[in-house]
This record gives C-alpha cells, sequence and structure tokens, in this order.
C-alpha cells in the first residue's frame, strides 16, 4: 500500500521521524531544549546529517536537560569538539550553551519555556494547506518575531529560518502538505491545544 508522504522524507530515519514526530505539538521543556540544540546545529548541514547523530546527542548532552547543560565548561566544550558522534563546530556548542542558560531564564520568567514558546502561535498550532512543498517558506512573521525575541534574550543561533523549522518541527505550525496523510492526524494530535 502507496502511503502518501511530504516529499522531504526519503530514507529510513527521515521517513521514521516524519511519521512519528515532526509537526507534533511539542510541550515538554526538556524536548523544546532539545530542538534549539539540533535545530541550531543543523545550519548550514542536512537535517539528515543532525537524525544520524541525534542519539549521540542524547547522551553527550545529558539528555538534553538544559540546567545541567548550562553549567558546561571549557574543558566539557573541548569534550565534546572531540566527539565524532556531533556536529563538532566550536560555535554550535557554545551556543548550546549559552542557549542553555538564557532557556533557565526564561523557565523562570513564563513557569516553562512552553508557555513562552506557544505565544508565538497565539496558543495552538498554525495549521497551513500547502499542496507543493515549494509552497512551504522559509520564514514568516511569526518566526521573525521568535527570533528578535530569543536573540534579545540572549539565545544565539536563534535565525528566523532556523525558528521556521523549529516551528515546524515542534507543532508550532502544521506544515504537513496537504496531500500527506500526517496533515489530518497532527491536526487531530492529542497533544495539540
Amino acid at each position: 500500500m502507496h502511503v502518501s508522504r511530504c516529499d522531504w522524507a526519503r530514507n529510513d530515519l527521515a521517513i521514521r521521524y516524519h511519521d512519528e514526530e515532526w509537526g507534533v505539538p511539542t510541550h515538554d521543556d526538556r524536548r523544546w531544549f532539545e530542538f534549539l540544540v539540533l535545530e541550531g546545529a543543523q545550519a548550514g548541514l542536512s537535517w539528515d546529517t543532525i537524525l544520524k547523530k541525534r542519539d549521540r546527542y542524547r547522551v553527550v548532552f545529558d539528555g538534553f536537560a538544559p540546567e545541567v547543560v548550562a553549567r558546561y565548561d571549557g574543558a566539557k566544550i573541548d569534550a565534546l569538539l572531540a566527539d565524532p558522534g556531533i556536529v563538532r563546530n566550536r560555535q554550535k556548542v557554545q551556543a548550546a550553551v549559552r542557549n542553555a542558560v538564557a532557556f533557565l531564564k526564561v523557565q523562570e520568567e513564563f513557569g516553562s519555556f512552553d508557555d513562552y514558546i506557544w505565544r508565538f502561535a497565539s496558543g495552538s498550532p498554525i495549521r497551513n494547506a500547502w499542496r507543493s512543498i515549494s509552497e512551504v517558506p522559509a520564514r514568516t512573521e511569526q518566526s521573525d518575531a521568535l527570533s528578535k525575541d530569543l536573540k534579545r534574550r540572549g539565545f544565539t543561533f536563534v535565525g528566523t529560518t532556523i525558528c521556521y523549522a523549529l516551528m515546524q518541527a515542534t507543532g508550532l505550525v502544521n506544515d504537513h502538505l496537504v496531500g500527506c496523510f500526517r496533515h489530518a492526524e497532527v491536526v487531530g494530535h492529542p497533544s495539540g491545544r
């Protein structure tokens, strides 16, 4: 039986990610931090590269616990940069640590990162109805606003394109194509608001 899905899901890892995770509304702060780190690491690379390294990231970044990552020192950063299982880019690794500190401040101010970030989608997923991948934007007014606000709060590697990819991955927007079997499933997902 042929299943119609978004064009970008072309290999086993991407298909599983697309079918099980991408676009599902996220409400877990640790998951938010994971996606912030991974989307920042992806800048300039393919998402497939990040998916292949994701399990190693979970190990070396202490399960993406922001309170732990925020305390990483120079020795820990050097150890991470020596690990071939992750993207060994000093700026991206340092950004993950800086972003953990900023993430904790957001949690303190808003009660959770989840409460903070869903404001950029007015509290519920933005449901798009793209028919072709060529229609899907790389950025929107909402991703511009999120990027600007995150930068103001001390986050780095959070340009508008990265923010839009984050919004897509975590269900702030539903960018599954209307012909994709996941488009309707994600709309009815129980973790939506």
